[in-house]
């Protein structure tokens, strides 16, 4: 089970805006798209959530663009888990441009541990946080700089 997620995407004409390159809205659909793709490799895809009567939740998201990405390029998103509470984790997440490694954004997203029903956060069941390590400062600092 990955501790960093990566994938891999080439940018589609549906993602460009009229500036000519992947539009930001774009952005926020694959940090949701890789952190729940890790979730599943992790153990916890979307159905075994609901099946335990949670979500998690988009709290906040925060990007920083660095160089755009262009019709057909392929980009690398690397995600991790950079802290876990009790009943949220923050996320972040690097996109780089493959193969020259090029970052051109980074990310966090803040995710809230919901009981889908009444919509209130609810504790992070142990079985759930111990399908995620928490990346150190350091491997993160290290992932951020590569």
């Amino acid at each position: 089970m990955p501790r960093i997620f990566h994938r891999e995407i080439i940018v589609p004409a549906e993602a460009i805006d009229e500036l000519g390159h992947v539009s930001n809205i774009v952005y926020v659909r694959w940090m949701q798209d890789v952190a729940t793709a890790h979730s599943a490799a992790q153990g916890w895809p979307l159905e075994r959530l609901l099946a335990i009567g949670s979500v998690w939740v988009a709290a906040s998201h925060a990007i920083r663009y660095r160089r755009p990405a262009l019709l057909g390029d392929t980009v690398t998103a690397l995600t991790w888990v950079a802290e876990i509470r009790r009943s949220a984790s923050r996320r972040r997440t690097v996109f780089r441009r493959a193969p020259d490694g090029v970052m051109l954004a980074e990310a966090e997203t803040l995710w809230a541990f919901i009981d889908r029903h009444s919509g209130r956060p609810r504790t992070l069941p142990e079985e759930v946080r111990s399908a995620f390590a928490v990346i150190s400062p350091a491997e993160e600092a290290e992932l951020r700089r590569h």
